[in-house]
């Protein structure tokens, strides 16, 4: 175990990131380079061992943190990697890109600050990677069982990997021309650098599992546009059938995420230069995939507005910065929240408190103020003779009733504007819904049971759904979470019973108050 008076002798120290200056200049990860281990193995040693560890219910895939910690404080990096992917297919990802509610659920957090749960997550996935820790694990036998995954996000990543681990032969067809869904285009380079999809799909590959890009199942082909489970489809995409995909395969996996994105009806939308930010995040990590020598819709000398206060926007600001923008604003319609917890989100609970992603302190170095507007909505957009975008026009508004607030109106320069208001759910256009029986909830993603078979009638037997495209816009960690849980479901379904973990239901959803 870890020292137990660890937490009362060591405070807590985050792995600094690079200078901002630096990482503005480049498209590196923020903490490219920097020496994590001495450091890391210090602040595991703040774990409490609790005897109810709390980490365990904000994290959905019930990763051993305590036990990783207690390898990662003695420096016993193999067996830290061995428990990490005891329940996590791809812990270098979570490392970087899940905002860590663990750490709010941490027990030290109830009067103390929690354990850089997330450092040394992605501290021991890259050490064992450095080692050599990385290596396939195929099946003993094959199962004679076949089962298609549609779409390479982090939910039908996962489930592919599950499945193929278990003996049964998996295809993963991706409508895009490179695998990897929104981890390949709609992350920046800056956040996860896309070697760290390569070396997964390199070990996925070693064990068997067969990927096939640009095959847009139940699309017309060739057409522009996102990808199952991700953004960026190439236009040589080729059209599959949907229902003849079924008959082929034993089962299908659909993961096609939800890329629907949300649109802001107001008056001048039509204008030129207006864009969804999960096109601008494609065309700027297809820059560095080498697609293009420059973007086609950059912030390069331009005033750019975000309007969206979440992660996605935070990724447009970050992007924005380093492609040159004169200046960006980030429009946030909630109100500014407080430095410290509310009551009416008690611990453990993952609390709305007023948090600095890198991109947030990137732009506060380069202008010197926060960039986000807070408790602001737009009102519309306004434009020049040519139809272009040139100004955006906002008013403040109440904490509650968003109402908007008596003389407050004001016009903000504006060359480009993001619209970064989180997705629906799946794609409605295609036939993939009719071709597999699939069917519509409330919330406008695909409807399914507790144990992720799709709720469609005899045509939809077999079929099973992960990820974004039953649960909605969510977290990486929840994806995976719901891969490993979906492939679970598969493999009882072909061979009537399992022993894959499936750490939760479709129906679960993130611990709030």
């Amino acid at each position: 175990m870890t020292d137990p008076f660890g937490f009362m002798k060591i405070p807590r120290r985050p792995v600094p990131a690079r200078p901002v200056e630096a990482r503005l200049g480049d498209w590196h990860e923020v903490y490219a380079g920097q020496a994590l281990l001495p450091l890391i193995s210090e602040q595991a040693n703040r774990c409490m061992d609790c005897g109810l560890p709390f980490c365990h219910s904000g994290c959905p895939l019930g990763n051993l943190i305590p036990e990783w910690n207690a390898y990662a404080a003695r420096g016993n990096w193999r067996a830290a990697y061995d428990r990490l992917h005891a329940t996590n297919n791809f812990p270098e990802v979570t490392g970087r890109l899940c905002p860590a509610p663990c750490e709010d659920a941490c027990v030290l957090s109830i009067n103390d600050d929690p354990v850089t749960i997330k450092n040394v997550e992605q501290a021991i996935a890259d050490t064992g990677l450095s080692r050599g820790y990385l290596t396939p694990r195929p099946p003993e036998r094959l199962s004679g069982k076949t089962v298609a995954v549609i779409g390479s996000g982090p939910a039908g990543l996962a489930a592919a990997q599950q499945l193929t681990r278990a003996g049964h032969t998996v295809a993963v067809y991706e409508r895009s021309d490179r695998l990897g869904g929104l981890l390949r285009y709609g992350i920046p380079e800056f956040k996860l650098e896309k070697e760290q999809v390569e070396l997964r799909l390199g070990q996925m590959r070693e064990e068997g599992t067969v990927f096939r890009t640009g095959v847009h199942v139940g699309g017309p082909g060739g057409g522009p546009g996102g990808g199952a489970g991700g953004p960026g489809a190439g236009a040589g995409a080729v059209s599959l059938d949907a229902a003849h995909l079924r008959r082929r395969f034993d089962a299908v996996v659909v993961a096609v995420g939800a890329l629907e994105g949300r649109e802001l009806p107001v008056p001048g939308r039509e204008l030129f230069g207006i864009h969804q930010a999960m096109e601008y995040l494609t065309c700027a990590n297809r820059v560095r995939e080498g697609d293009y020598p420059a973007s086609p819709v950059s912030a390069e000398g331009r005033h750019v507005i975000i309007v969206g206060g979440g992660d996605t926007g935070s990724d447009c600001l970050g992007t924005a910065l380093r492609q040159g923008a004169l200046s960006v604003v980030q429009l946030d319609i909630n109100p500014l929240p407080g430095e410290t917890r509310p009551d009416h989100q008690p611990w453990p609970v993952y609390p709305k408190v007023y948090r600095i992603s890198h991109a947030h302190e990137e732009a506060r170095g380069r202008a010197g103020t926060d960039p986000r507007l807070f408790a602001s909505a737009t009102l519309r957009f306004e434009g020049d003779a040519e139809g272009r975008v040139r100004g955006l026009r906002l008013t403040a508004v109440e904490p509650v009733a968003r109402r908007p607030v008596g003389d407050s109106e004001r016009v903000l320069p504006a060359g480009l504007v993001l619209l970064a208001l989180g997705l629906h759910g799946p794609e409605r256009t295609g036939g993939l819904p009719d071709g597999l029986g699939l069917t519509w909830d409330a919330r406008g993603t695909f409807a399914r049971d507790a144990a992720f078979a799709a709720l469609g009638g005899p045509r939809a037997s077999g079929v099973f759904v992960a990820g974004d495209a039953g649960r909605g816009q969510s977290l990486v960690v929840w994806a995976i979470a719901e891969g490993r849980s979906a492939a679970a479901a598969v493999d009882r379904y072909l061979t009537g019973s399992t022993e894959l973990p499936a750490p939760v239901s479709a129906y679960d959803v993130p611990l709030t108050a």
